[in-house]
């Protein structure tokens, strides 16, 4: 990034735009509003309210150019080996491309998504129909989704984002969908209680079936299962989706209810594969179908839409702005809308997974910040928590703020007050409120009560949220990853920083179950032995 001729240009610029007003920015451009918004699949970007001009916009553009950041794009797109330390494509774009569309060097992995899609589509209306019976012949009322990382993060989120009175009876099933990931047994031990074996069915998630935390969790609910039925009847209450097929059907599965994986696509974007499935099962095939379409559609605006009106790269070259030159180094994501209030924590494995990185692809020492830290819940709870920090805090955030202009449901002043809580915070930060405001207050209350204003947002709107919606804005800030990615010169498709952690959790794994008593003959760290030491001890008491 700092190597490219337009960078310099750019270091210039913010010299004179760290004195930016946004009060008077849109003073001196009745229009401003306009200039800086763009649009895609029902979305609606509104940057106005950052601390750039016209020519910041431009610079960054032409860094772009430089940086071949759509080149870059095409390349991932027709299967080239973007990830260059695994030797692997990054073809998850392939997963909402409809089959006869795709790049034809692409024909053989499109016709396997065509064949996993119409797994997803046949096991789904099997289930959601009631012919897909339990070992007692009872319909499936509950279906429990092990996984973890963005097998279990994608579509638990979606689901979330999904739930509305506003889908029919029709499209909505009567099977509850439940999400496991955490090794702690709480979690699942809870959840299968309050389940019936006979009528529920395991999805076991995990590309190499090894998984640490998604094979206990499979072991804890198959051992559940077997203690409920004979072995021959657990075929009826387990599917897979794995890229190992001869360890799932170890594991029980049928040939027919394994649905693949595969290597080029990384589980953070996996929501679109049969990871997906549960979706479909809560939500009828042709509502994964739309999620499919509207990830489509952003798709085809990034690739083919020019840099200056290009919805990602906006939200990118913004990002790493306010990073670079005014030292903003956390991204707060606030959607007002109760089914996205997970959504930041999607975004915390899809962007400091892909671009918490500190060398470049070519494995030299970056001399800049990566990705943000990445936060955030749904407004307006917020507003009378964490906000207090966006308005008066001694360090800037960045904010993306998001809203569905139409609610699902038919409580409509509820929605006005929303609407409002919404576009009051982006303005508060905008404008601020001086002391000479307050004039009749003494002058330590009124020091309490200032705020600094002249602090930026994003404002992305919804005409209404659904499936489609929902697969563009997923789609989004999986763009925004990217290009930023190409402008850090970092590859966004490995996370080599995952491993070392499971390595050692192994060995303290073996160590835990070893035939040591106290820890003691234990090689780790002083304080690593001590805290072993203290937990075998209270485990022998229990």
């Amino acid at each position: 990034m700092l190597k490219l001729p337009t960078w310099t240009s750019i270091e210039q610029h913010a010299v004179s735009a760290k004195n930016f007003q946004l009060v008077k920015l849109f003073e001196d451009d009745p229009a401003r509003a306009e200039t800086f918004r763009l649009h895609c699949a029902g979305l609606h970007l509104d940057f106005s309210k950052n601390l750039i001009s016209e020519e910041t916009q431009k610079l960054f553009c032409a860094l772009g150019e430089e940086a071949n950041i759509l080149d870059s794009a095409q390349a991932m797109v027709v299967g080239q080996l973007v990830n260059a330390s695994e030797a692997r494509a990054a073809l998850h774009t392939l997963l909402r491309t409809p089959y006869g569309e795709q790049p034809a060097q692409l024909d053989s992995h499109a016709l396997q998504v065509s064949n996993a899609l119409k797994q997803v589509k046949s096991i789904s209306d099997r289930l959601r129909s009631g012919d897909w019976r339990g070992h007692t012949g009872k319909e499936i009322s509950d279906i429990v989704h092990i996984g973890i990382g963005g097998s279990y993060l994608g579509p638990s989120m979606v689901d979330e984002a999904l739930t509305s009175e506003a889908l029919s009876a029709e499209t909505n099933s009567n099977i509850n969908c439940h999400y496991v990931a955490n090794v702690d047994g709480h979690h699942i031990h809870q959840m299968l209680a309050a389940l019936n074996p006979d009528t529920t069915v395991i999805i076991v998630v995990s590309k190499s079936f090894t998984t640490m935390e998604t094979m206990l969790n499979g072991k804890t609910a198959k051992k559940w299962l077997e203690d409920a039925m004979p072995l021959s009847a657990l075929q009826h209450h387990l599917i897979a989706i794995t890229s190992n097929v001869d360890a799932a059907q170890t594991y029980g599965a049928l040939p027919e209810n394994i649905l693949p994986m595969w290597d080029w696509v990384g589980g953070r974007y996996s929501v679109w594969s049969a990871v997906g499935l549960p979706i479909a099962i809560r939500y009828g095939f042709d509502q994964f179908n739309q999620l499919l379409e509207g990830a489509r559609e952003m798709d085809k605006h990034f690739l083919e839409s020019d840099l200056s009106k290009n919805m990602p790269f906006a939200l990118a070259w913004l990002g790493i702005w306010y990073q670079q030159f005014f030292s903003v180094t956390t991204q707060a994501v606030i959607p007002y809308d109760h089914g996205l209030r997970n959504f930041s924590e999607h975004l915390q494995q899809l962007d400091m997974e892909s671009n918490g990185k500190r060398v470049t692809a070519t494995g030299e020492q970056v001399a800049w910040d990566t990705a943000p830290v990445v936060w955030g819940g749904e407004g307006s709870n917020g507003q009378h928590a964490y906000h207090q920090l966006l308005h008066q805090g001694t360090r800037a955030v960045a904010v993306d703020f998001i809203l569905p202009m139409q609610p699902r449901h038919p409580l409509t002043e509820h929605h006005d007050q929303l609407v409002a809580s919404c576009l009051s915070q982006s303005q508060a930060l905008m404008v601020g409120r001086s002391r000479q405001q307050m004039p009749l207050l003494e002058p330590e209350l009124a020091a309490q009560k200032e705020m600094p204003g002249n602090r930026p947002s994003n404002t992305i709107t919804i005409d209404k949220m659904s499936a489609h919606s929902l697969g563009a804005l997923i789609a989004l800030y999986e763009h925004k990853v990217f290009c930023q990615a190409m402008l850090w010169q970092i590859n966004p498709f490995d996370q080599w920083g995952v491993e070392l952690g499971k390595e050692l959790g192994d060995n303290i794994f073996d160590a835990i179950k070893g035939d040591s008593a106290t820890g003691e003959a234990i090689e780790f760290d002083s304080s690593t032995q001590l805290l072993l030491r203290h937990y075998l001890e209270l485990r022998a008491k229990t």
